[in-house]
This record gives structure tokens, sequence and C-alpha cells, in this order.
């Protein structure tokens, strides 16, 4: 059996999940965030 391999490192998956974090009066929802930070790092 082969180790799987994450398609993002750590620290690339923080990233985003940090300026959810830091920016939640700019959305709605923690959602609408999350759609609207994936669209713009392209995930």
């Amino acid at each position: 059996m082969t180790k799987r391999i994450p398609p993002y490192s750590p620290e690339v998956r923080a990233r985003p999940v940090r300026m959810v974090m830091d920016h939640p009066e700019e959305h709605g929802s923690q959602w609408a965030a999350i759609q609207s930070i994936a669209a713009k790092i392209g995930c």
C-alpha cells in the first residue's frame, strides 16, 4: 500500500483558513467567505 500525498502543503492550506477567520465581517456567513476565498485562490 502506498502513502497518499496531500495535493497541498499544510502551509498552503493554512492561508485560506486564516483568510476566512480574519475577515468575517466582509461576508454574510462563514460559508460565503469560504466560497469567495476558494474562488479567488482557484480551488
